[in-house]
């Protein structure tokens, strides 16, 4: 990809004239993302953003998986090592703000699950097409921290408090359809049509009028600036955590494949 730096974790490439595709490229982990991965995936937007070329992107991952969201080692560094928290709470705020600030459409093609950081894109973007049996998770309550990175921010406005407080609070997983159905996604098809439903999209909205579509992102996204303090406190309280007693048992149950066990009255600092 001419004018762009060498990504690791990231394949580019052009769908038609016009449109970007990126996608999440580590299929031997699920799509997880690593601090390499998570850097990438935050800076990928300000290099799209520089790029006339551009008139809409498409953000997909490989194979079968959208995305299994933070790699356990990466977690793990965070939990362990204060200056490594204090540069992911950082990136992850800029995961967030950029894609908000990002003025060209962006449409999401999720197949499997879709976690984490992976999450946060597949609904931030402006138009999110899922596999009707794709696994959307929001799992920072189980890993033993604050649902922080884009849930308090978008959670409600998507698919309102009550069902936002349900899913957030328990981590139950979603499949596509239901998420289609309490208004979190754009769209929810069958698997096999996924990338070539969000594909006819993002070649439609770069066909459009760039400016018509560009000022309407900006104004709809006045929502989700006017909730940033509700953002701000959310993704303090979730590094926050990274400190504490519970994520040790979020990460320990984890790498053990089962439940979590946290302690009545434990304390998260």
């Amino acid at each position: 990809m001419d004018g762009y730096p060498e990504y690791q974790r990231l394949d580019l490439s052009w769908v038609s004239e016009g449109v970007l595709r990126i996608t999440i490229n580590n299929p031997r982990r699920a799509n997880a993302l690593d601090a390499v991965g998570h850097g990438e995936i935050t800076r990928v937007w300000r290099d799209a953003e520089a790029d006339p070329r551009v008139r809409a992107v498409l953000v997909t991952g490989a194979g079968r998986t959208f995305s299994a969201g933070g790699d356990l080692d990466w977690v793990r560094n965070l939990a362990e090592d204060p200056q490594a928290r204090t540069a992911g709470l950082r990136e992850a705020r800029e995961l967030v703000t950029n894609l908000i600030e990002f003025t060209k459409p962006v449409v999401s093609a999720v197949r499997g699950a879709a976690v984490g950081a992976g999450l946060v894109v597949a609904l931030l973007a402006d138009v999110s097409v899922v596999a009707k049996d794709a696994r959307l998770i929001d799992g920072h309550t189980k890993l033993g921290v604050a649902a922080g990175d884009h849930a308090v921010l978008v959670w409600p406005l998507l698919c309102g408090l009550a069902k936002a407080k349900y899913y957030l609070l328990t981590c139950d997983p979603l499949d596509g359809a239901e998420a289609e159905r309490i208004g979190l996604v754009s769209l929810a098809v069958d698997d096999s049509e996924v990338l070539d439903k969000a594909t006819d999209v993002a070649i439609r909205l770069a066909g459009g009028a760039p400016t018509a579509l560009r000022w309407t992102k900006q104004a709809l996204n006045s929502w989700l600036r006017t909730a940033t303090p509700h953002f701000d406190a959310a993704l303090a309280l979730e590094f926050l955590g990274f400190a504490g007693s519970e994520v040790q048992e979020g990460i320990a149950a984890l790498q053990e494949k089962r439940l979590p066990v946290f302690q009545p009255g434990s304390r998260s600092a």
